[in-house]
């Protein structure tokens, strides 16, 4: 489902903001605005500007407007706007917003590059650009908040002294002035709205819906690899030791009893740190520190399975070691193999989610332990969004059950003490 319902690129652009700037930043999920004791702006994404010109002396002047109706109890999250000129020479652009109430806001004034013929270029003015915040300062008068940290939105789209929004509409104005005529290629102003999506967005703008999606094929990677490769890896080592028995047997196992006295995390943290924190390494090292607790159970009954008839027999008929291994010995063990595998699926799962919150894990994938980790960053607790934090563990949790009840049904048919047992 998650290849269907989410473009492929989506995985390899997920840290490129170039991607999601169109999106609004930290939106709640659309659903959510149904527990919410006020209307939530809806993101817009105006693309259809007004556009005119005209003459002034020996200047040349472009008007592009987008008309804003703005009927909402919320601010808008931010505002981007994406310019996209053909133009000769350095024109002079000035940006402004009149509200409802009469007031104009002149938000930015600049110059473009200058070019010596005909050039195509593309700016971007954010709403938390300084010279934006700057220039707004001059209509602060009457707003009660941090001159140093006020956001843009705030007081384009409020009340002075009401602490609540002016609804009306609004006009978003640009003027490119020159001496050469200006060729309008792009006009988008992008406002950001505070729900979007099914799950909301993050800090930079992501989707976490899409994040969430990869996340699931990613975490079954991991938790199936791990799990596979630690249990064959584990099986093949403890029927090994426990059929060959003596000193062959007292070697491998001292050396598993060393593997498994080491601690795990630290190892697997110091391993990231000093080695690689590709998700593929953090495979390889889950498999290594995985597959001794299998080595233990595996080497107990192979030690009771040599013992019986047909194995006799089988030696006695001058078969070889490893013919009695994989015909009469390892096919005793799959039903136990199959339920270890699904017990040991949470576990890497959990354990990569640990290291990527830790900051840890490979940033190039959107893990859920990864989507954690940016949360945890970005203080998304405090700042109270939930849909960034809850949802990930949501899904931890609910994977995680899943295979310890698919591992328990398959332990029950594999354990003859369990089985007897059943109705």
């Amino acid at each position: 489902a998650t290849f269907v319902a989410v473009p492929s690129d989506t995985l390899d652009q997920w840290n490129n903001p170039g991607k999601w700037i169109s999106n609004p930043k930290t939106a709640m999920p659309v659903w959510a605005h149904v527990f919410a004791s006020q209307s939530v702006s809806p993101h817009m994404i105006l693309d259809e500007p007004l556009v005119d010109s005209y003459t002034d002396g020996d200047m040349s002047v472009l008007v592009i407007s987008h008309p804003i109706s703005f009927e909402y109890d919320r601010l808008p999250s931010d505002f981007i706007y994406d310019l996209t000129l053909q133009y000769e020479s350095s024109p002079v652009i000035h940006v402004s917003i009149s509200r409802p109430d009469g007031h104009v806001y002149r938000i930015f004034n600049g110059i473009l590059p200058h070019a010596e013929r005909p050039t195509v270029h593309e700016t971007r003015i954010f709403s938390a650009d300084s010279i934006v915040k700057k220039n707004l300062l001059l209509y602060a008068d009457g707003f009660e908040f941090d001159k140093d940290l006020f956001p843009a939105e705030e007081l384009l789209f409020s009340q002075a002294l009401q602490h609540k929004t002016l609804r009306g509409d609004y006009l978003f104005a640009v003027q490119i002035i020159g001496n050469h005529d200006a060729e309008l290629r792009k006009s988008v102003l992008v406002l950001g709205g505070t729900a979007y999506g099914l799950m909301g967005t993050d800090e930079l703008r992501r989707d976490l819906a899409a994040g969430l999606l990869w996340g699931t094929p990613l975490a079954l990677f991991i938790g199936l690899v791990v799990s596979i490769g630690s249990v064959s890896l584990g099986l093949a080592y403890g029927v090994y030791s426990g059929y060959r028995g003596r000193a062959t047997d007292e070697v491998m196992m001292r050396f598993n009893d060393v593997i498994y006295a080491l601690p795990a995390l630290p190892f697997l943290i110091i391993l990231a740190v000093t080695i690689s924190n590709s998700i593929f390494v953090m495979v390889f090292f889950l498999m290594i520190f995985g597959w001794v607790g299998i080595a233990k159970v595996s080497r107990s009954m192979a030690l009771q399975i040599k013992t019986r008839g047909y194995v006799q027999a089988a030696k006695t008929m001058g078969q070889t070691d490893s013919k009695i291994i994989l015909r009469h010995i390892l096919p005793q063990l799959l039903p136990y193999a199959f339920a270890s595998i699904a017990i040991s699926v949470p576990a890497a799962i959990t354990t990569e989610a640990g290291l990527s919150f830790l900051g840890l894990g490979d940033p190039s994938f959107p893990t859920w332990g990864q989507i954690l980790h940016d949360a945890n960053t970005y203080g998304a607790a405090s700042r109270g969004l939930w849909w960034w934090i809850v949802p990930p563990g949501i899904m931890i949790a609910i994977t995680g059950m899943a295979f310890v009840f698919m591992g328990n049904a398959l332990d029950t048919i594999a354990n003859p003490r369990l089985r007897s047992k059943t109705p």
